[in-house]
């Protein structure tokens, strides 16, 4: 079945692309999400008309993208985490702790496109790409610290 993508479809392909999948992608998936039409002449028409605008849309929301990733790189995030012996992390940072903070000091970041290979583990300061649009990527500066137990605290106990 070939469609012409109405979205950016993660692994397929942008806005505007004619793509060939299979049927019961495009039935189940793409066709009734609206993230494409089918390929038939009118709607390549259609789509010609589209790819036009979409040009003008992509340069606005790169130059948005960019904006906003000049307000990210200032940004900080500290994470503090209990700490075992030989500096041992319990639990980890999750891109959605990176979000929610984010929301918390008042920007709106969906956690997707905080690009985590995998949860931070280990006490340091560490880069976090953020991926805001297809060209634009804003690294934001995340450090864990360790809250060391109190020994009054055992003793107490």
């Amino acid at each position: 079945m070939e469609v012409i993508l109405k979205e950016d479809v993660n692994k397929l392909g942008h806005r505007g692309d004619l793509v060939k999948v299979a049927d019961g992608y495009g039935r189940n998936y793409l066709l009734p999400g609206k993230l494409a039409i089918q390929a038939t002449a009118a709607n390549k028409a259609v789509i010609e008309q589209m790819k036009g605008s979409s040009i003008r849309k992509l340069a606005k929301e790169k130059i948005e993208a960019e904006q906003f990733s000049k307000q990210l790189e200032s940004v900080e995030l500290v994470f503090e985490r209990k700490v075992g012996e030989s500096d041992h992390l319990f639990g980890s940072v999750t891109s959605g702790d990176i979000a929610q903070q984010l929301e918390q000091k008042g920007f709106s970041v969906d956690r997707r496109k905080i690009s985590l290979e995998e949860p931070l583990k280990t006490l340091g300061e560490f880069y976090v790409p953020i991926k805001l649009h297809r060209e634009v990527t804003s690294h934001l500066k995340v450090t864990v610290k360790g809250d060391k137990p109190d020994d009054s605290a055992e003793t107490a106990a």
